[in-house]
């Protein structure tokens, strides 16, 4: 049971009713940590703001995922960990990949270096070095695309602390935590 009740968007109203629609018509679904969200209709709404103005940046959908991703092992949250798993294997992300991306690596060195990037950037609260954003340039990321990362790491890193706080029941299919030495 979460430790925030869920909305129920049938029995929802007004401005959580609004929003849980939407996230309906985006999603297919409405993911618990959403319908926890919805107790604050301003949370979910600039969450879902901030999310929406993400999906027209430069960085792929698929890249979007593996950043969701090691964000969230990161972070130490399970339900979003969960969430990203099934969202990227229903994207095409083969689960060795997703497996790799939970600890900053990937296939494909470009990707390898945005995902330790983030990780650096949730590791050091923001504070990276010289060495590790040019460490990301080097890799081919333009100045846009590494300001995006440092987005999609705040977007993450709030689902990460609504889930910590919340603790919604987990509507995903479990995957445990990657225990970091």
């Amino acid at each position: 049971m979460s430790r925030l009740p869920t909305i129920d968007p049938a029995t929802a109203s007004g401005a959580a009713k609004d929003l849980l629609e939407k996230t309906q018509a985006q999603l297919g679904r409405v993911p618990n940590l959403y319908r926890t969200m919805a107790n604050a209709p301003v949370a979910l709404e600039g969450y879902l703001a901030f999310r929406a103005a993400l999906q027209h940046g430069q960085l792929s959908h698929r890249l979007r995922e593996q950043l969701a991703l090691v964000v969230a092992e990161a972070n130490g949250c399970g339900y979003c960990v969960s969430a990203h798993v099934f969202r990227g294997t229903k994207i095409g992300i083969l689960r060795e990949e997703l497996e790799a991306n939970r600890q900053a690596e990937a296939s494909d060195s470009k990707t390898a270096a945005a995902l330790r990037f983030a990780h650096a950037v949730v590791a050091r609260h923001g504070a990276v070095s010289d060495l590790e954003l040019d460490i990301a340039r080097a890799a081919g990321w333009s100045d846009e695309e590494i300001s995006e990362i440092v987005a999609h790491v705040a977007l993450n890193g709030f689902s990460n602390a609504f889930s910590h706080v919340a603790q919604p029941e987990l509507d995903f299919p479990n995957v445990e935590l990657v225990q970091h030495a």
